[in-house]
């Protein structure tokens, strides 16, 4: 219930923000009005002796949320994906958030299994290790399984996680709108939508089910890629609260000297991180939007794998070739063409002058080319774009900028591994390749074949759509209110759908 209840849990708020420095940061990094920046001194300042320390190892505004506990930890998490929203300084601070806390307890944890399962836990596994990681929302233990003794990471929530994130977030909800009420200009910042957001992520998250159809959809987009795999997900194990994956035993991407002890070139590596990443979007417009080092591991024989599945992004598929043709034209240095293809897309009003617009993309790309190949960033690229494009009136695209936030962070994984890595020429084969397979002659006619099979669909009801448009017509030159011509229109349409019923019977 959002009420004044919610009062005492947001001078907790303000006091931790004030006594971590967060509170000064975050109203800088949003530009808040001064009536805000007042209010929210008001709610933590005199209060300050009631917040939380903190780890004093963190910035700021991780220290105040790690502090703050596990809704707020998850909130920065998103946040953090949200550069439009919170701007790309505070973003990137965020990004250092780990969601490390300490686990429940294993008797809990079995408790939960048995109760979703239905069954004694020594039915289904031979045994159930303490916890090997626990975050926000749940944790996962090592099990092997009774009938044939393979070995499963289980995912368990854990207890009341549902009831203290409503809790939470019914808080947020009561602070959005006392934002708006103490000052109507932050409307800008869009309060509400925000949390709106972040309901809408997390309650997914606290439905493993969801979780287990992302790492599903994804092993079957990613099963023929060599050198990447995706742990196989068990439905017979999953349920709301349990999620049961196939074990991937490999080393933490973020652990350089084991990474050298075992041999792995680290070049080719960060090569593959990179590849692989730009292929799922572009080619399955589906990607990891979580890809830090702690969902990264090296498997033995050198495969890459991919780990939580919590946070995916999806583009479809005219946003893919939007997003490659601006790439591929940066890759090229043709900002006209770049340009131009913002104004196609619509995502640049008409009004606006494109030879202008070709010229602001200039002052973009030339200054990041010219420096050393160890400091391309694409990510950069995409970040300055977007500057850009809001100066000329484009909307902002969530999509697109989970895709730019992703690719900073991919790219960070990348020079990890190897600082003088080329991003440009990595992600050039990948992204040709896509624009060969989707903009070129074939493309164009897979992409009629996919119209005709639709327009296949109405074959049977093209007789009935034809009656129903005559009389429709009729009772219009009855009241004297005579169109055009509807004739051609008609036989138009029935030749239409001849002819994509033909060609769909054909498909």
């Amino acid at each position: 219930m959002r009420g004044p209840h919610n009062i005492l849990r947001l001078i907790r708020t303000g006091a931790t923000f004030e006594r971590t420095g967060a509170m000064r940061v975050v109203l800088e990094a949003l530009d808040a009005p001064p009536s805000l920046r007042i209010a929210a001194r008001v709610l933590g300042w005199p209060f300050k002796w009631l917040g939380y320390k903190g780890d004093p190892s963190l910035s700021p505004a991780p220290r105040a949320l790690t502090a703050l506990g596990p809704a707020y930890i998850k909130f920065g998490q998103i946040l953090s994906t949200r550069a439009d929203l919170v701007g790309g300084g505070l973003a990137d601070e965020l990004r250092v958030l780990q969601d490390k806390l300490p686990p429940f307890s294993t008797a809990i944890a079995k408790q939960t299994v048995e109760a979703e399962f239905g069954r004694p836990l020594g039915e289904v596994f031979s045994d159930f290790s303490e916890p090997v990681a626990a975050a926000s929302i749940a944790q996962v233990h090592k099990a092997h399984l009774l009938e044939t003794g393979e070995a499963v990471a289980v995912k368990v929530l854990r207890p009341r996680i549902e009831q203290a994130f409503r809790r939470d977030i019914d808080a947020f909800y009561f602070a959005a709108r006392m934002i708006e009420v103490l000052s109507p200009g932050s409307r800008r910042l869009r309060p509400l939508d925000v949390v709106t957001h972040f309901e809408s992520v997390v309650m997914g998250e606290l439905d493993l089910r969801l979780e287990t159809a992302s790492a599903d959809e994804f092993a079957h987009n990613t099963k023929d890629d060599v050198g990447f795999h995706v742990p196989r997900a068990r439905w017979d194990l999953s349920s709301r609260r349990v999620m049961t994956l196939e074990w991937a035993d490999g080393i933490p991407m973020g652990d350089i000297d084991a990474i050298d002890k075992a041999g792995h070139d680290r070049a080719q590596m960060a090569e593959k991180v990179l590849a692989t990443f730009l292929s799922h979007a572009l080619r399955d417009g589906y990607f990891h939007a979580d890809m830090h080092q702690g969902n990264l591991q090296i498997a033995a024989n050198g495969d890459l794998v991919a780990l939580d599945f919590g946070i995916m992004g999806r583009i479809d598929e005219y946003t893919r070739r939007v997003y490659a043709e601006i790439l591929i034209g940066f890759i090229r240095k043709d900002y006209q063409r770049v340009a131009e293809v913002h104004f196609e897309a619509g995502y640049v009003p008409a009004d606006r002058d494109v030879d202008e617009f070709a010229r602001a993309l200039r002052a973009v790309g030339e200054p990041i080319f010219g420096m050393d190949a160890s400091r391309i960033s694409m990510g950069r690229l995409l970040s300055y774009l977007f500057e850009v494009t809001d100066r000329f009136g484009m909307e902002t695209r969530t999509e697109l900028i989970l895709l730019q936030r992703t690719m900073v962070v991919v790219e960070g994984v990348a020079r990890s591994l190897d600082p003088h890595i080329n991003i440009w020429s990595v992600a050039r084969p990948t992204v040709e390749r896509y624009l060969v397979d989707s903009v070129g002659p074939k493309a164009v006619i897979r992409d009629v074949a996919r119209t005709l099979q639709v327009l296949s669909r109405f074959g049977p009801r093209l007789p009935q759509m034809a009656e129903d448009f005559l009389i429709q017509q009729s009772q219009k030159t009855e009241h004297g209110n005579a169109q055009k011509p509807w004739f051609g229109r008609v036989v138009a349409l029935l030749a239409v759908g001849a002819l994509g019923l033909v060609i769909g019977m054909l498909l």
